[in-house]
């Protein structure tokens, strides 16, 4: 697989098409996520390698420069002197360093525009690797909200309203029933402490009375 297949074979609206009608959207997401991190890694690669080479004919390019302005001073030096020869020599290294440093320069700014080219592409899948982990979230709550609802539905399909209803009543009428009994039982208890009361106290009454008239008896005569 060459470098940004996906970036160029599908687009981030293709893609959010393919992943709407997907059954399982969010697997679908994850699935092209782990793709293009994989695109991503091999990209870097390739950005790197392509710096490599953009740095090494930019070096080449400024060691010939450095070397044409260097063999100019030399000509001068020597043409200075009244050294033919060495002037001579010298003018002719500086122009093969001269051809050497065209080419250099080429080879540079050739290497420099794919390397530029390869990191803007590279910078765009990382924003598209952005934007769709940023999607996956927004799916993962309205899944997850989706089936919660359904859940919902569910749950209260089976839920009779009318059966909970009535069956609310009859234990609201049980409630009455069973405080009914409680009350009589209380006045039924009532009633019968009360007798027990008089009983005790008609009791207690006669004996005063027998032990009064015992002691007027006592003292009548």
């Amino acid at each position: 697989m060459s470098i940004f297949k996906r970036l160029r074979d599908l687009t981030m609206s293709n893609l959010y098409a393919l992943i709407e009608k997907a059954e399982d959207p969010i697997k679908m997401t994850d699935h092209y996520l782990r793709d293009m991190q994989e695109d991503l890694a091999e990209a870097e690669k390739a950005v790197a390698a392509q710096i490599v080479l953009e740095k090494k004919f930019k070096q080449l390019y400024e060691e010939q420069e450095a070397l044409v302005k260097k063999r100019d001073e030399q000509a001068h030096v020597a043409a200075q002197a009244k050294n033919i020869d060495l002037a001579r020599r010298a003018l002719e290294e500086k122009k093969a360093a001269e051809q050497k440093m065209a080419e250099y320069k080429t080879s540079y700014e050739q290497n420099k525009a794919a390397a530029d080219m390869l990191r803007e592409k590279l910078e765009e899948m990382r924003k598209q690797i952005t934007e769709l982990k940023n999607k996956r979230e927004t799916l993962a709550a309205r899944v997850n909200a989706a089936k919660a609802q359904k859940q919902i539905s569910q749950s209260m399909s089976g839920f009779d309203s009318s059966t909970a209803m009535a069956g609310l009543k009859r234990m609201e009428e049980k409630a009455m029933q069973l405080e009914a009994e409680a009350e009589a039982s209380g006045e039924l208890y009532k009633k019968q402490s009360s007798l027990d009361e008089e009983i005790a106290k008609l009791s207690k009454d006669q004996q005063v009375e027998d032990e009064l008239a015992a002691l007027m008896k006592k003292y009548e005569g």
